[in-house]
């Protein structure tokens, strides 16, 4: 009997159908190792300062990256380091003094922690730990008063971290370079 054209047709798909598909794992390959080096090489660029939410910080169009340094957290409330809270906000105003207690006690004992390390470190290397500059982030909220922030400074350059940084919120340009158009 002949078959028809469509069941011929037919059949022939049907065949082309039931065969096996076979998956090439090359191509695949290739893809994730091009998204691995991808991932290498762009997860170093990118630098995140946990932040809190009660914490909105000011714009600045900075160049510098943010370096991993002891982070001091400051809202309308607390005084924060490393995300321990050291004091509230209304104590330290209405205390007198420059140097706030509470987180001069916490930097020295930072830096005795540090130094912990770096005498280690620098016995293997031969370094002298004095020569180590301490950094440290502030990371206020835009609304705090300059005489808290004066006040918080001045407690972290009696403590030995001398090297102050402020975080801020980079602003992106329209010309989308990170620099302010002219």
């Amino acid at each position: 009997m002949k078959k028809s054209v469509r069941a011929m047709r037919m059949e022939r798909h049907h065949k082309r159908m039931a065969k096996e598909s076979k998956l090439s794992l090359v191509s695949l390959m290739d893809i994730f190792t091009i998204l691995v080096f991808f991932l290498m090489f762009n997860a170093s660029d990118v630098q995140v300062l946990q932040s809190h939410k009660s914490v909105k910080l000011p714009q600045s169009s900075v160049d510098n990256a943010a370096a991993e340094t002891l982070v001091i957290m400051v809202n309308a409330t607390d005084l924060m380091l490393q995300g321990k809270k050291l004091a509230d906000i209304s104590e330290v105003m209405s205390t007198p003094e420059d140097i706030i207690e509470p987180l001069s006690k916490e930097l020295n004992y930072q830096a005795s922690r540090e130094a912990v390390l770096v005498d280690a470190v620098s016995n293997n290397a031969g370094g002298d730990p004095e020569e180590i500059a301490r950094a440290i982030t502030i990371m206020g909220d835009k609304d705090i008063p300059y005489k808290l922030l004066k006040k918080i400074m001045q407690t972290c350059a009696a403590s030995g971290y001398t090297n102050i940084s402020l975080a801020v919120e980079q602003l992106i340009a329209a010309n989308g370079n990170g620099a302010p158009n002219a």
